[in-house]
């Protein structure tokens, strides 16, 4: 191309377009603003409420929440007893070797931070098939120690009576003596009491194996120590978790239930 047309002047061109200059372009550069990101996560939560949709990050987190346990959704909720669960194997020893040895008084300082409700239902459930499977050994051995041509049936409804009595007894009185507690001004928590008294039962899964014997007298021997035993870890403790509350009537009547209990076993699984 000849160099005597590039100084033409091209501004007055019909479809040109005029150069922009070095200052609109560092104005423009500095004007413009990129938009803030807005990051979301993907699936969108859905959580069926009006006005949900992609959640923000950073935003306030819409997952699951654990209901306390003190509130009436938090009752209904698995995951708000998943901490009364959360013990070892050492935990639980110590505390059946405590349950053993009532004249020390201490079983609520041990679960004061702790307590726990495995103790209770794994020992009351086993409470229950123990009775009942050696309610009839003891039976058996008790009809052919006397008569050797007696006949003898299993009694199946060893396993109901047991499941009634043992559950009931493991629930219900400690939740009536919590709520006696409370009336009275003293300060109790439902949760420790079901864990002494489920702990309390387990020297009763000891004695089942020893009521065996088919010596009446030796039954009631053992029958009213291991319940003197099981009535003073109940009672001593009560009394050294209470102190400074004028609790004695409660701790009578907790020393003669537990051995009303076991006097009840004596009588229907071992007669």
């Amino acid at each position: 191309m000849d160099e005597s047309y590039s100084g033409l002047p091209t501004s007055h061109l019909l479809g040109s377009v005029p150069a922009v200059v070095s200052e609109d372009k560092e104005k423009s550069t500095a004007s413009y603003e990129a938009p803030e990101a807005n990051m979301q996560i993907f699936p969108p939560n859905n959580g069926g409420g009006k006005g949900r949709g992609y959640q923000t990050v950073g935003g306030p987190s819409e997952t699951f929440e654990e209901q306390p346990a003190n509130n009436w959704r938090g009752v209904f909720n698995v995951a708000s007893y998943t901490q009364y669960f959360n013990v070892d194997t050492d935990i639980v020893l110590n505390r059946l070797l405590s349950s053993l040895f009532p004249h020390t008084g201490d079983f609520f300082s041990k679960i004061d931070a702790n307590p726990d409700l495995y103790g209770l239902i794994w020992i009351s459930t086993t409470l229950v098939f123990v009775l009942a499977a050696l309610g009839n050994c003891a039976t058996y051995l008790m009809d052919k120690h006397t008569d050797t041509t007696t006949a003898w049936g299993f009694n199946i409804s060893y396993m109901s009576l047991a499941a009634c009595s043992v559950y009931g007894y493991a629930i219900l009185v400690p939740l009536a003596f919590h709520f006696l507690l409370q009336y009275m001004g003293a300060n109790s928590s439902l949760i420790q009491l079901w864990c002494m008294w489920g702990y309390s039962l387990f020297i009763f899964v000891l004695a089942s194996f020893v009521l065996l014997v088919p010596v009446e007298a030796l039954r009631w021997i053992i029958i009213v120590l291991v319940g003197a035993a099981s009535a003073s870890f109940v009672a001593l403790n009560l009394r050294s978790h209470m102190e400074g509350s004028d609790v004695t009537i409660v701790v009578i009547a907790a020393f003669l239930l537990q051995l009303a209990l076991a006097i009840f076993f004596k009588v229907y699984f071992f007669p």
